[in-house]
């Protein structure tokens, strides 16, 4: 069973950035699309972002399409979400997500394993 581990998260000025960092243990982290969602206090979980196996193809909400960037890096097991332009309306939980299943489009949006989330708050 695969686990994941974000970090980086913090407190930010409105207009700041964030870097965001996830890690998946085990070896089977490169064929999977993997995604970032959030939850803010009161609300549902919202999709953030994702990307492929092979970091080909992204999909972003539109929400933050232009100021976020999800990557990742297949040989670190680590997926990443650069955070640019924050407002306080990004504050939340942030969590990332491995998909269901090898080699899918990740525009799918079906995720199984989820991390434990990491706190970003942004201040006006």
């Amino acid at each position: 069973q695969v686990q994941l581990v974000e970090s980086g998260g913090g407190l930010v000025q409105a207009g700041g950035s964030l870097r965001l960092s996830c890690v998946a243990s085990g070896r089977t982290f490169s064929l999977y699309a993997m995604g970032w969602f959030r939850q803010a206090p009161g609300k549902e979980r919202e999709f953030v972002a994702a990307i492929s196996w092979n970091g080909g193809v992204t999909d972003y909400a539109d929400s933050v399409k232009g100021r976020f960037t999800i990557s990742r890096d297949n040989a670190k097991n680590t997926v990443y979400l650069q955070m640019n332009s924050l407002i306080p309306e990004d504050t939340a939980v942030y969590y990332c997500a491995r998909d269901r299943s090898a080699f899918r489009d990740p525009r799918i949006r079906d995720f199984d394993f989820w991390g434990q989330g990491t706190q970003v708050t942004v201040s006006s």
